[in-house]
């Protein structure tokens, strides 16, 4: 059974890369969100197992869409993913209650094994 992935990020680009490297290993991308209001609206519908979140967006950014997806889902699996990957970025990350932030540009090995370690 593939397991099921929400992308919330604002680059139809992004989207599509993600989609691209996911399917055919296992996933599927049941929905793609431009913005964090869409993403959390999704996140509600749909329940998918994992979601794949970029921080910098219009409206509500990354940081704040993973707090309030984790408020009110606390098992909520949430890969970060953005183009800021300084320290401070992955501190703020870390404080919201995630564990991975990957970089942009996309690397498809980061990006699928990442998918597996927040699947353990």
């Amino acid at each position: 059974m593939k397991k099921s992935i929400l992308v919330i990020d604002d680059s139809p680009f992004a989207a599509q890369q993600i989609r691209e490297v996911v399917e055919g290993k296992g996933y599927t991308i049941v929905a793609c969100a431009k913005d964090g209001e869409g993403g959390i609206e999704k996140y509600r519908e749909l329940h998918p197992e994992f979601v794949i979140l970029d921080i910098i967006m219009p409206g509500i950014d990354g940081l704040e869409t993973a707090q309030i997806l984790l408020k009110e889902d606390p098992a909520a699996k949430i890969l970060m993913l953005s183009s800021l990957c300084d320290a401070s970025t992955m501190e703020e990350v870390r404080n919201i209650g995630l564990k991975y932030l990957i970089p942009k540009p996309l690397d498809a090995d980061v990006l699928l094994a990442t998918l597996e370690l927040l699947d353990r």
